[in-house]
């Protein structure tokens, strides 16, 4: 294979992808990733609007691929009455098996793919080498799309690796009959759980809990009966539910701490340069998102006509100035639906002017682009 590229990215998700095929149209570009497609991975796989005409023109048509169009919300907790009202942009129920495939296929029309893991990066004399398990490369720019943490994470010794991650999700694809429209926000104690349906038609039901709350029980079918099923709804979905895997897909560690979008002179795209709280439903699109921005940012600096320091500066300028408002409105929301005393003002509040509700959705998502 080839060992010298102008592109090389770490992992091969929705931002990793989304580079892949923006930057391979005019300059070389491999992604690496471990994993084989295609493959499921841990979301809540609700897509918003902003990004649907983004992806149509990159010929991704997801009015063709998924009927699911998510227009209204029903927010829960246990104890109280429920909440519904209309998302304000809407999205697609899109599986990230389904998406992910989609993208890959397009990716690799251009770019090349690498199945490792990347291991190590140093940049010294303006070039970057990449080190996976089996080879040595070379490139102008290096991207990490890694996700949530990662090896590299750990390597760079990242700020946000160094404090405590108590947080962890779990993800089950089930049979169940609920409205193709609907998305569902539960909170029990400790976390909240989001349930709507996919292009197959199956229903995602994807939580995140603090570990604090799930150590005290001994696996997940007993945290979901003993700890989700508190809240009526969600003991009515576990009661008529019929699960699709043999097992959920499950991750730890999650850390919803600031990152940085630019590192070591290494360019942080989607999770990895910020985690949105998924209670706000709009980590997939950042992720897309934060590839475009990407791509428009770096361009200059490939084509010779913009210095990597001004790039890289202007790259995590717009990314901050894109996404940063709405990562502290994420963990104001958390912080609130986490707490028993301001959840039950919130529902209190929320019950007698409802329309409060979309207002807060809104600020959470950005405009289409």
């Amino acid at each position: 294979m080839k060992k010298q590229y102008d592109i090389i990215i770490a992992g091969g998700g929705l931002s990793g992808l989304t580079a892949s095929i923006l930057f391979s149209k005019d300059f070389d570009v491999l992604f690496i990733d471990p994993d084989a497609y295609p493959r499921h991975k841990m979301c809540g796989e609700y897509l918003s609007n902003e990004v649907i005409d983004f992806l149509k023109d990159l010929d991704i048509d997801l009015n063709r691929e998924s009927s699911m169009n998510l227009e209204q919300l029903k927010f829960t907790a246990a104890g109280h009455k429920e909440i519904e009202c209309s998302l304000p942009q809407g999205g697609k129920g899109i599986s990230r098996y389904h998406l992910d495939e989609l993208l890959y296929n397009k990716a690799i029309a251009n770019a090349g793919f690498l199945q490792e893991k990347v291991i190590d990066s140093l940049y010294e004399n303006d070039t970057f080498t990449v080190t996976t398990s089996s080879y040595k490369l070379s490139c102008k720019q290096f991207i990490m799309a890694t996700g949530k943490r990662s090896l590299l994470d750990k390597k760079l010794d990242r700020d946000f690796i160094r404090q405590k991650s108590p947080w962890l999700a779990v993800k089950m694809h089930y049979e169940y009959n609920m409205q193709d429209n609907l998305v569902e926000l539960h909170n029990f104690e400790g976390g909240y759980a989001g349930v709507s349906k996919v292009e197959n038609g199956h229903v995602n039901l994807c939580y995140l809990a603090s570990y604090d709350s799930f150590k005290q029980h001994k696996n997940v079918s007993d945290f979901n009966k003993i700890v989700l099923s508190k809240n009526k709804f969600l003991d009515s979905f576990f009661k008529n539910a019929r699960p699709v895997w043999e097992q959920p897909i499950t991750i730890s560690q999650i850390s919803f701490e600031k990152k940085e979008p630019v590192e070591n002179s290494i360019l942080m795209m989607g999770d990895t340069a910020g985690l949105i709280h998924p209670l706000c439903g709009n980590g997939m699109a950042m992720a897309i998102h934060s590839a475009k921005i990407a791509f428009e940012e770096l361009q200059p600096y490939l084509k010779q006509e913009l210095s990597r320091e001004q790039a890289l500066a202007n790259y995590s300028k717009r990314w901050k100035k894109t996404f940063n408002r709405r990562l502290k409105i994420g963990r104001v929301l958390q912080g609130i639906l986490l707490n028993k005393t301001y959840t039950k003002l919130g529902f209190w509040f929320l019950r007698r002017f409802p329309f409060l509700l979309s207002i807060i959705i809104k600020s959470t998502h950005g405009k289409p682009i």
